[in-house]
């Protein structure tokens, strides 16, 4: 048995499919994912599980380099906001159009993980990075000058 981390079959195999530059969503109760993503749906009750619950276990297993969400998060949802930027504080930050998460953002996820989160514009996207030290770490290995502040 499995002893930490997130204990989901579907979850955890879905998490290590993703590399460097992927992007996985993880979603509200009433996202429609479309019909073609991989899905992985822990939705059971309202807010169970929560949003940011599932973006914390998640967090813990992956390297971010990047968080997208809609534009309407920092304004009007600016506690979320203010969550997401302390739990994910070494990513850059981005915004798309709420249509746009919905629709391409969406789209080019390779992972879609459904929470029962009531939570408005509650739709995150998480952009896969690399753990820098650990994979430039090799005797005479040089990283790229834009990994450079990683180091």
């Amino acid at each position: 048995m499995k002893r930490t981390g997130i204990l989901n079959d579907r979850l955890s195999g879905a998490l290590a499919t993703l590399g460097h530059t992927d992007l996985i969503m993880v979603v509200d109760a009433g996202f429609p994912i479309p019909r073609d993503a991989h899905r992985v749906d822990l939705a059971i009750a309202e807010n169970l599980p929560d949003l940011r619950t599932v973006l914390g276990l998640i967090a813990d297993e992956l390297v971010v380099e990047g968080v997208v969400r809609a534009d309407d998060v920092p304004s009007n949802n600016p506690r979320l906001d203010e969550w997401l930027q302390g739990r994910f504080a070494d990513a850059e930050f981005t915004t798309r159009t709420h249509a746009e998460m919905l629709g391409e953002t969406a789209r080019q996820a390779k992972v879609i993980v459904r929470t029962g989160a009531f939570e408005p514009w509650g739709n995150i996207g998480l952009f896969c990075g690399v753990d820098v030290p650990r994979w430039f770490g090799g005797d005479g290995v040089i990283a790229p000058d834009y990994y450079a502040d990683k180091l």
